[in-house]
């Protein structure tokens, strides 16, 4: 343990304990043990509660205020780990070695090397986007830069499919259809392109994750600098990839304490269950598209308000509440005007959300060095101590992983249009591992709708 972390790590603890008081220790049978397809559940609007695949790679039990990764309690990866071990953790399904580690950070160090592409983006106005739909047209470019897939002459090898037409009549029949899509891959959709020495990929390996972790970082650091008016900064071998993620996105060498604070807050966005985006990339990847595509339309689903961007709007809210002692009053009137509280409240929590627990003391602590999210924070404070007096027991809402997270990025000097891609840089781990592993066994995604149109309806047009 670092000295002057120290500190850190014994708040991750704290929390850690407190959230042990409150939970139990059993898990939910029915959601962690192998499946017997077919399996019968209960199916809602947006298909919640269905159950599309099985996973090693995380846990989230939203009753108990649990999220685990790969077996691993958040609260210990936080106070024990780093973002790069966890990455290569959900990546690999193990805590790497020093030699592996040692491997990894260097992959990732080199990979974030992206000249090409950073020439590119620069030459776009990108000042003029909004900083989600920057971060796509740079992962897009990066993809064209690293992989072979849209060179002129690649084309499919003897492995195409048997048919284009993934609708097969026994997908179809009830209730399981066949064991194994009928047309299907039988290896890699491409080849490479015959060109000794090339160093493009296929997009569909390892080595793609890799590139993907270090270049989603690097592009967010150059949009954050080129919308500032500043050139794009590479990295210092020195720093972690959280440290050089500060370094290139502030200009200025983090703090232990701020690249120890920003490793925290990537392991804790790392993965979390079969959410919006995580659902997107593996739908995309179901068609074997590549992996490059497929973490791109899941940044595009994160872009959407109801994913992403929820911390930004929780730092717009508490500046307008205005201080502590406009809290009650300003509930009050949200109340009558049926005006979301941003922050508060989980699709899956019906517990205080175990990221939430860490970030809120973390935020605390950076508030009483840094004067001017003092403010905020003590807003903030009272607002969680408003909303869970009044609805925390009655209706089990309590702050999720957005209500502290802009505060801390805040003090760190990181303005509220990048907290979405941030979310994006730590994301990335987990899409990546998700989409591996979903490939693995891969099935194309094809849930059917209900039809509720009209039947032997007519032209009636004249002979």
């Amino acid at each position: 343990m670092r000295e002057e972390t120290k500190e850190i790590t014994e708040l991750i603890l704290e929390a850690a304990k407190k959230a042990r008081k409150e939970t139990s220790s059993e898990p939910e049978p029915g959601f962690t043990q192998p499946i017997t397809w077919p399996i019968q559940c209960t199916v809602g609007p947006g298909l919640e509660g269905a159950i599309a695949c099985e996973t090693k790679i995380g846990y989230v039990n939203g009753a108990k205020g649990w999220l685990i990764y790969r077996g691993y309690d958040i609260f210990e990866l936080c106070a024990y780990s780093t973002f790069e071990e966890v990455s290569y953790l959900l990546l690999h399904g193990q805590i790497p070695n020093s030699r592996q580690l040692k491997g990894f950070k260097k992959k990732l160090f080199d990979y974030t090397h992206i000249p090409k592409t950073k020439r590119r983006i620069m030459s776009f106005p990108i000042e003029e986007m909004n900083t989600m739909a920057a971060l796509r047209f740079g992962i897009g470019l990066m993809r064209q830069q690293q992989t072979y897939r849209d060179i002129e002459g690649v084309i499919p090898t003897e492995s195409v499919p048997i048919s284009s037409d993934e609708d097969s009549i026994p997908m179809e029949t009830i209730p399981k259809g066949e064991p194994h899509a009928i047309y299907q891959f039988k290896g890699k959709a491409f080849k490479r392109p015959p060109k000794s020495g090339s160093e493009l990929l296929g997009s569909e390996d390892m080595e793609s994750c890799y590139r993907l972790i270090a270049g989603v970082s690097s592009i967010t650091a150059t949009i954050a600098r080129v919308r500032q008016g500043h050139l794009p900064i590479e990295p210092d071998p020195e720093l972690s990839h959280a440290g050089n993620f500060l370094y290139m996105m502030t200009g200025r060498k983090p703090s232990a304490l701020e690249e120890r604070i920003m490793d925290v807050a990537l392991i804790l966005h790392a993965d979390h269950g079969m959410n919006a985006s995580t659902f997107t990339a593996m739908v995309v990847a179901s068609t074997l598209s590549d992996i490059y595509f497929s973490i791109d339309a899941a940044v595009a689903a994160l872009s959407g308000p109801l994913h992403g961007g929820a911390n930004q709007r929780v730092h717009e809210m508490l500046t307008e509440i205005g201080g502590p002692e406009n809290v009650r009053a300003w509930c009050k009137k949200a109340k009558e005007e049926k005006r979301k509280i941003m922050g508060v409240g989980h699709r899956v929590y019906k517990a205080y959300d175990p990221r939430a627990r860490v970030l809120g003391p973390l935020a605390e602590y950076l508030a009483g060095k840094n004067r001017h999210i003092k403010p905020l924070f003590k807003t903030a404070h009272a607002l969680e101590r408003e909303v869970c007096s009044s609805l925390g027991k009655e209706k089990c809402i309590f702050p999720n992983v957005d209500f502290y997270s802009g505060l801390i990025y805040s003090a760190m000097g990181i303005s509220p249009d990048l907290y979405t891609p941030i979310f994006a840089v730590s994301r990335v781990s987990g899409w990546t591992a998700r989409v591996l592993e979903y490939l693995k066994d891969n099935r194309i995604f094809r849930p059917r709708a209900v039809y509720l149109g009209q039947f032997d309806k007519k032209l009636n047009r004249g002979v």
